[in-house]
């Protein structure tokens, strides 16, 4: 076992704050990546005119589940080889991670044969209308490919879990910058237009995958060995898995689920412009929410590790450090947001067919800018309970936050109150921060529980 290895190991079951500091930066680094993709996506689909930009609108809910089965199932098996690690069982570790791999080969068949079936009545049930050729155009390229995504968030989370960093981040950054080199010569040069932009996406993930996958099996450096001799199926191991991967993947849903609400209402308030105006400006929220993302992400592993060793102080700590951590992050990010709406809304404006959107993307952004204030304790809650094993309990805070207070106030603010366009934007934000706090508290609550079983049962007794 390399030096290099064991300091990964040692770095995750250590100082809980150094272990998420070190865990999240190159994460931030690795989401920041993906996200400058997709935005690279929509920056030069929107070239393409409104109806192309609204169709990646369209798409993007169906493309946030399609990553989410492959970052739930690495959610899953990220949260069982941390546990693993913790209890320092690293054999039952190493079977765990290739459970997480076979389950991304089930998903994917299962996934891909739905969806490119059903897609056309999807899109139709989420109103796509006269965008529906350029929908269908870049979805049944995506989807037909769903494997490549599936695997590379397991593989990636595999990485993460012992505390590897730095190649996980190096395989998620193959991808980001060969589909932006890409995006343009597929789209333009080549004149495939929006199927340019889904094949530009295909071929970079696929690279990448190709890379993880010698790291694993072809020079054989990881902590864990991931030699097939090691899988011995547990249908136990699976369930567990399962009881991340589903609710982590269902939360995607969730997501893309408030995204077709969201955007059936900005249909009926302002018509299908509207939708290419909120894709665009919720692009650059997600692009501040990477930190937040990044760090709830080590908070997985950090909780996972402590949670296996019973260490109910590291657990605490991890989930009190980086709410503190995010706050402070999204209240820098969200200022910037607000000062430079009208300068990074041009962006998505370079063109005649879509400069008319630029000042309506501005005024979106300046609501939206709010929302990153909104949800750190909500993420960070959410993410602690996935490194734990309660899966559900995430989902179900999600649920809340999301589908039902974000849409519901969203309604609210519009249609009762009559605010228009910015009542939707606002009822998304209040929405947010109600279910959020609701989430910090039943975390709190959780933590103090695991705490006192731990001191009961973990403690030396003294004579």
């Amino acid at each position: 076992m390399s030096e290099k290895k064991s300091k990964n190991i040692e770095m995750i079951t250590g100082d809980p704050k150094k272990a998420i500091i070190r865990l999240a930066l190159p994460m931030m680094l690795s989401m920041l990546l993906i996200m400058l993709y997709n935005i690279a996506d929509s920056i030069w689909v929107a070239g393409l005119g409104a109806d192309a930009l609204a169709a990646i609108g369209f798409i993007t809910p169906l493309f946030m589940v399609l990553v989410g089965l492959g970052n739930g199932i690495g959610a899953g098996a990220n949260s069982l080889i941390a546990r693993y690690i913790g209890a320092k069982n690293f054999k039952q570790a190493n079977n765990a991670a290739l459970h997480g791999i076979v389950l991304s080969i089930i998903v994917s068949v299962i996934f891909t044969i739905l969806i490119e079936v059903f897609m056309v009545p999807i899109l139709e049930f989420m109103g796509a209308g006269n965008t529906i050729q350029y929908a269908l155009d870049y979805s049944y390229i995506i989807f037909g490919f769903l494997f490549i995504f599936v695997y590379s968030g397991v593989a990636s989370a595999i990485f993460r879990s012992e505390g590897d960093m730095r190649r996980a981040t190096i395989a998620i950054a193959v991808t980001a910058v060969l589909n932006i080199i890409l995006d343009p010569i597929f789209i333009y040069i080549l004149n495939f237009g929006i199927s340019g932009a889904a094949w530009a996406t295909i071929i970079s993930a696929t690279i990448s995958c190709l890379v993880m996958s010698y790291w694993m099996w072809g020079k054989k450096d990881l902590y864990l060995d991931l030699s097939p001799k090691n899988f011995s199926y547990s249908t136990a191991m699976m369930l567990d898995t399962l009881q991340v991967a589903i609710p982590s993947t269902l939360e995607n849903i969730v997501f893309s689920a408030l995204a077709v609400i969201i955007n059936s209402m900005l249909v009926l308030a302002a018509g299908t412009t509207a939708v290419a105006v909120y894709t665009a400006s919720m692009r650059i929220v997600q692009l501040s929410m990477i930190p937040l993302i990044g760090l709830g992400t080590a908070v997985l592993t950090v909780s996972g590790v402590a949670y296996g060793a019973h260490n109910h102080e590291n657990l605490k700590t991890a989930h009190s450090y980086s709410i503190k951590l995010g706050f402070l992050i999204s209240i820098l990010l969200g200022a910037v947001m607000f000062i430079f709406s009208s300068q990074i809304a041009t962006m998505f404006s370079y063109t005649e067919a879509s400069a008319a959107l630029s000042p309506q993307i501005a005024q979106a952004i300046s609501v939206l800018s709010l929302f990153v204030l909104a949800i750190p304790h909500g993420i960070m809650s959410s993410m602690m309970f996935q490194g734990v094993g309660k899966g559900i309990y995430s989902l179900l805070i999600t649920l809340l936050r999301s589908l039902i207070l974000e849409s519901v106030f969203a309604y609210i603010f519009c249609f009762i109150f009559g605010l228009g366009l910015t009542g939707i934007y606002a009822g998304v934000v209040f929405g947010c921060f109600v279910g959020g706090t609701l989430g910090y508290i039943w975390a709190k609550l959780f933590i103090r529980k695991f705490a006192q079983i731990s001191i009961r049962k973990y403690t030396p007794q003294k004579d």
